[in-house]
């Protein structure tokens, strides 16, 4: 995408080119508004990395859920855009106790189809899983995001406004714009956002304020599917217990030969970012696998891929999202984002470009509470 513009149009920088960091340089492009993208390290390779997400609209936050029904909307008008499906059609199947109360807040929302199904519409759409005739419910407009295909699409566009160097301060200047030193330069732009994951708390600290994001870290392992792959392939909460665990999620991988299984839960840190027990991810892991073999005889239960990545998340919520506006820079915190990165990146790039940043989205709002 051609980011040149008018010589007056504010220059922005992103700090990031994670999903949240490429969405919203992608959405300041759209605007034909220049951009400079700086990443250390290989796009989407951190706590974006992997090969599938659950887009999901189930939230205990109504406004979240109005949130991910918007980003719907904006991954199918750029899946029309860079012709590539970035979001599958299959859908995403929850399991457990807390089903119809995640179905009333979605009926709340107009716009957002989900009902409850029978063991007879699980099995169909959800074949893998093992014999289960508790509470269902179906998220018709949910799937799988394809996050390579959405990574690699999103950085060719930007092409050259990506910068491959480590940021090592942002900070306010007394003429009014916001300055970047990075390993191999010091630059100047209109306003900056931060969208770095688990450095952002740290380019906040030596920007003057103080972001309580809790950094933990999490591992996701896949399986290869039994026999060939069908066609249709659901996306997976289960919170049931029936199997053994709760907050178990997974997702197909492109072309449906493998799924991605992950527990909600996630191992703590110290200060500094070490683990406290190294063999917590590999217990994890274990759990994974244990799981599979007793919920999902349409899998192999012998892994063939893991996926360990850092989670950042505020205490309000695990789905919590929110951000901090000094003199400006942006700074983006929370979990569970790729959903609603599109979303998140249109509402950033607005406010980058002077038109103010959406009220639900500064910390005061607590996005992603439960109500």
């Amino acid at each position: 995408m051609d980011t040149a513009s008018d010589p007056q149009t504010p220059r922005v920088a992103v700090v990031g080119a994670g999903i949240v960091g490429l969405c919203t340089a992608y959405a300041i492009a759209e605007r034909s508004a220049p951009v400079t993208v700086y990443e250390t390290g290989v796009p989407g390779n951190a706590q974006s990395g992997g090969e599938s997400r659950i887009f999901r609209h189930a939230h205990d936050d109504p406004r979240l859920v109005a949130s991910a029904r918007e980003s719907r909307a904006i991954w199918k008008e750029w899946e029309q855009r860079l012709g590539v499906e970035l979001v599958s059609p299959d859908g995403v199947v929850a399991l457990g106790p807390s089903v119809p109360d995640r179905l009333a807040v979605l009926e709340g929302v107009e716009g957002v189809r989900a009902e409850s199904i029978d063991a007879q519409e699980l099995a169909r759409r959800l074949p893998l899983l093992a014999g289960y005739s508790g509470p269902a419910m179906l998220d018709e407009d949910g799937g799988a995001i394809r996050t390579r295909a959405a990574i690699e699409a999103l950085t060719a566009e930007l092409g050259d406004s990506l910068v491959a160097d480590e940021v090592i301060s942002v900070r306010p200047t007394a003429s009014g714009t916001v300055e970047v030193r990075t390993g191999g330069d010091c630059s100047e732009h209109a306003r900056v956002v931060v969208c770095a994951g688990r450095g952002t708390g740290q380019l906040a600290r030596a920007a003057g304020l103080s972001i309580p994001v809790r950094l933990a870290a999490h591992v996701r392992i896949t399986f290869a599917l039994r026999g060939e792959p069908p066609a249709r392939l659901a996306c997976l909460q289960d919170s049931s217990g029936a199997f053994g665990e709760v907050g178990i999620y997974a997702a197909p991988v492109p072309g449906n030969r493998s799924y991605a299984v992950g527990l909600s839960q996630t191992v703590e840190v110290h200060e500094d970012g070490s683990l406290l027990d190294p063999s917590s991810l590999a217990s994890l892991g274990e759990r994974a696998s244990d799981y599979v073999a007793r919920a999902l005889p349409g899998l192999h239960p012998e892994p063939v891929e893991h996926r360990h990545c850092w989670v950042t998340d505020l205490p309000w919520s695990a789905d919590g999202i929110g951000v901090w506006e000094s003199e400006g820079i942006f700074f983006v915190a929370g979990h569970n984002l790729f959903k609603h990165a599109p979303w998140l990146g249109r509402a950033l790039a607005r406010a980058a470009l002077g038109d103010g940043l959406p009220g639900e989205l500064r910390p005061a709002a607590r996005l992603g509470e439960p109500h």
